[in-house]
This record gives structure tokens, C-alpha cells and sequence, in this order.
């Protein structure tokens, strides 16, 4: 896949293909290649990094949960708006 100097001159198609290898869906041989590609591209490894710790964090967000007290308010306001408009 060759050196890159900067992010624009990989091709959007090379770019594409790093989504495909964090999502896990490339062919043993695509994967190398990216592997490959990924040593020598500092461009695309930042690239790479980035969207890894993106992904980290969203992950991570996701699995939060309300405190309880939160979720006990939220419902209850709920309940005072169904009753406002003749729904409870």
C-alpha cells in the first residue's frame, strides 16, 4: 500500500478499508494488507488511533446507566405529564 505523506493521499477507498479492519470485516489477505499498511503510514495509524479511542469512548458511554434517583424522577414526571393530558 506504499507511504503516505499525508491523510489526503491515501485514497478514500484505502481509508474506507481501515473502517472495514476495525469492524472486522475484511478477508485474512485485506486484513494483512492493512496491518502492512498500517506500519508504514504514520497518517493513516494516527487515523487508525483516533478512531480506536473514538470507538473506546462511545463504547464506554453506552454502557452507562442513570443513577437510580435520576431514572426514579424521570418516571415520575413522566406519570404527572400522562395524567396532565388525560392519558393516566
Amino acid at each position: 500500500m506504499g507511504d503516505c505523506q499525508s491523510l489526503g493521499d491515501c485514497e478514500d477507498s484505502r481509508i474506507a478499508r481501515l473502517y472495514e479492519y476495525l469492524d472486522g470485516a475484511l478477508s485474512v489477505d485485506d486484513l494483512n494488507d492493512v496491518k502492512k499498511h498500517l506500519e508504514h503510514c504514520n497518517e493513516c495509524a494516527q487515523e487508525y488511533d483516533l478512531e480506536c479511542i473514538i470507538r473506546s469512548v462511545v463504547k464506554r458511554s453506552c454502557s452507562e446507566q442513570a443513577p437510580d434517583a435520576l431514572k426514579s424522577r424521570i418516571m415520575t414526571r413522566i406519570s404527572e405529564i400522562r395524567v396532565e393530558i388525560g392519558h393516566g
